[in-house]
């Protein structure tokens, strides 16, 4: 007797959902991933932003009024949503005499994500000229 039945038998239609399964878990994790990442990427370009409107600030006052730092400078501690999600980013100054006529800014701005300590640091010199 030949048997004519056409179609999957129920272990077989077991093995391909298990197979499913494990591809969708796979695809999942890939998405968490990427959104973690999009997240960090995030945070810094805040980081990035913050830097530049203090370097903006500093920048922008008489090369006489920015007067040189101590050698442990306050951290300011700001404040920024990424996401509707609130992140303390810590901002440091430090302002060094270069020569008689030009000074240099550092702005060093740190964050914490997941336990780890970031920081996005830039410079810049001014001068009397």
């Amino acid at each position: 007797m030949i048997s004519n039945y056409q179609g999957f038998t129920l272990l077989e239609f077991l093995v391909s959902l298990v197979i499913i399964s494990v591809g969708l878990l796979g695809l999942l994790t890939c998405i968490n991933v990427a959104m973690e990442r999009n997240l960090g990427n995030m945070y810094r370009s805040e980081a990035v932003s913050i830097a530049d409107d203090r370097m903006m600030q500093k920048k922008s006052r008489s090369f006489a009024s920015l007067s040189t730092t101590s050698a442990n400078p306050d951290m300011i501690l700001v404040n920024r949503a990424t996401r509707g999600i609130f992140n303390n980013y810590s901002v440091q100054e430090i302002i060094n005499q270069s020569t008689t006529n030009s000074k240099e800014i550092v702005i060093n701005v740190s964050w914490k994500k997941k336990g780890k300590r970031f920081t996005h640091s830039i410079s810049s010199i001014v001068s009397t000229f």
